[in-house]
């Protein structure tokens, strides 16, 4: 109890509460407004939150995560263009019910389930990230340089048709991490004798020019579109009371989004879409998912809303972020000297309920603001690209500078800018070269420290928890390569025989139908809005 009255009068605070407000409310209008996205916002906010108390930094970043994608379904469900990545699947069901003159229902739907996947999934940390921080004792260098190692590959594999360019941008990302002065001896690496690369590439600079500058300079490049907002009836609050009747549905849809979110590299969309075919599965109605079902659509929002809070369960408990915005978040604590682990459970107990309490205001503020504001709300999708472009151009630059007061970090930050637009324009990744950035210098620190005392290969994974994550790299490679083969070899090689080869490519055929043509239809309908998911 005494942790407990301790933490609300960490809340208590005004410029907490100020947090509260900022992040619940800024993030909403940030995925409302399509194009913009938490990844931009976080990453322009991201230097003025290092002078303030972590308590403070995080609730606002933690607010603009996870109630964005509360705004973004607004106008995935009336104008059928999602306000961020995530809400691109909100878009198969939720405009359906709208051209219906069931907007408003649709959207109190949306509403009430992302709700109920937000405090699911906070209640899962609460429960789950204590759990994993007495195991983190166990975890000495090997354990830690393993675990990083598995978040890498994670990632990797995450980017199912693009594994080679993911690992690429991975290698690329530890590249720029070992520039500068090296951790242990402070010799140079990679400097060429520059002293401005001396203290090495700034993760801040390199997020601001890969998300906000690359983004930028996107909606500068794009045309203005003329958006119709259709009129709808119903009630904001019916949402909940039809939730209730499909209990099963949300129950497993943020049971997905839970664990996607604690795997790293995974992210949103997966946990939507198997949340999705799931729910489609289990219905009672499947011919109606994908036009206007109302299973459908609290399975998506559901289970995007899940993951924010369990992506926070392996950055508490263990300091390993598991995607870019964790990341992000990460720094945060390395700035205030406050690491992340079982040391920040055993000594830090009241900012840890602090932050659970943070994560559950936010969810009821979020909700309380959209049932009252929705109707205004809908008039940001109707800003112009070029002046969101031009808007978010001159904040980058603002907080890069202020990072340094250094004019080399903006000419870093516009050069990574110029480069996420090209991966953004050839739909590539950007995640795993911030990815990369972060767990390479974990992985390089922990691999120098554990090569002290191992002798031979087989010393490095003598231990339980080593040797377990050991063979979980070694089942998902070998996993990978067996899938990567089988569908790159001919369908004849492997089944011998005419009769054989014509019954697999039969079988084979039917059931890449049966698993791709939800994407393709979603990929056709988002097509126009695939930078966003960069």
């Amino acid at each position: 109890m005494d942790v407990f009255a301790d933490a609300l009068l960490v809340l208590a605070r005004w410029d907490v509460l100020i947090a509260l407000l900022v992040g619940s409310i800024g993030g909403v209008a940030i995925g409302a407004i399509p194009g913009v996205g938490p990844a931009v916002a976080i990453a322009i906010l991201l230097p003025a939150t290092f002078s303030l108390d972590p308590i403070v930094g995080l609730t606002v970043l933690l607010g603009i995560y996870g109630s964005s994608m509360y705004g973004g379904s607004i106008p995935a469900i009336l104008i059928n263009t999602p306000g961020t990545a995530v809400n691109a699947l909100t878009t198969y069901d939720g405009f359906p019910m709208t051209l219906r003159g069931e907007g408003r229902r649709a959207l109190s739907l949306a509403y009430s389930a992302s709700f109920f996947g937000g405090i699911f999934s906070v209640v899962c940390l609460i429960l789950l990230a204590p759990l994993l921080a007495k195991v983190a004792p166990m975890f000495g260098s090997r354990e830690i340089f393993l675990a990083a190692l598995l978040g890498i590959l994670l990632v990797v594999v995450a980017h199912k048709g693009q594994m080679l360019i993911a690992g690429a941008l991975s290698g690329f990302g530890i590249l720029l991490g070992t520039v500068g002065l090296e951790p242990v001896k402070y010799t140079r690496r990679f400097t060429f004798d520059q002293s401005w690369l001396a203290g090495g590439i700034d993760l801040i600079v390199v997020v601001l020019g890969l998300f906000a500058l690359s983004q930028a300079f996107l909606l500068l490049t794009m045309d203005d579109e003329k958006i119709r907002i259709t009129k709808s009836r119903g009630s904001l609050f019916q949402g909940f009371r039809e939730l209730a009747r499909h209990p099963r549905v949300a129950a497993i849809s943020a049971s997905f989004g839970v664990l996607m979110g604690m795997i790293p590299g995974v992210g949103e969309f997966t946990a939507q879409f198997m949340s999705y075919t799931s729910a489609r599965k289990l219905s009672k109605t499947p011919e109606a998912f994908g036009h206007g079902s109302s299973e459908g659509l609290i399975a998506s929002e559901t289970a995007n809303n899940a993951v924010p809070g369990a992506a926070m369960i392996p950055l508490l408990a263990l300091g390993i972020p598991g995607e870019a915005l964790t990341a992000m978040m990460l720094s945060v604590f390395y700035v205030h000297n406050v690491v992340p682990g079982p040391g920040l459970f055993a000594f830090q107990m009241d900012f840890i309920v602090a932050l659970y309490l943070a994560l559950l205001i936010l969810n009821v503020l979020v909700v309380v603001f959209l049932l009252i504001s929705t109707g205004w709300l809908v008039y940001l999708t109707k800003i112009p690209n070029r002046f969101l472009g031009v808007c978010i151009l001159l904040l980058s630059f603002v907080g890069v500078y202020s990072i340094r007061n250094s004019g080399v970090d903006c000419a870093i930050a516009a050069v990574f800018g110029l480069i996420g637009y090209v991966l953004k324009r050839l739909n590539l990744p950007i995640v795993p070269i911030v990815l990369g950035m972060v767990l390479g210098g974990i992985m390089e620190v922990k691999l120098r420290a554990a090569m002290n005392r191992v002798k031979t290969p087989i010393d490095f994974i003598d231990r339980p928890i080593a040797f377990l994550l050991f063979c979980i790299i070694v089942v998902i490679c070998v996993s990978t390569l067996w899938r990567v083969w089988r569908e790159w070899t001919p369908v004849d090689r492997r089944k011998p025989g005419k009769k054989a080869s014509a019954r697999f490519a039969k079988r084979l055929a039917g059931r890449h139908t049966r698993h791709f043509d939800d994407r393709l239809k979603i990929q056709r309908r988002t097509r126009r809005y695939d930078h966003l998911g960069s």
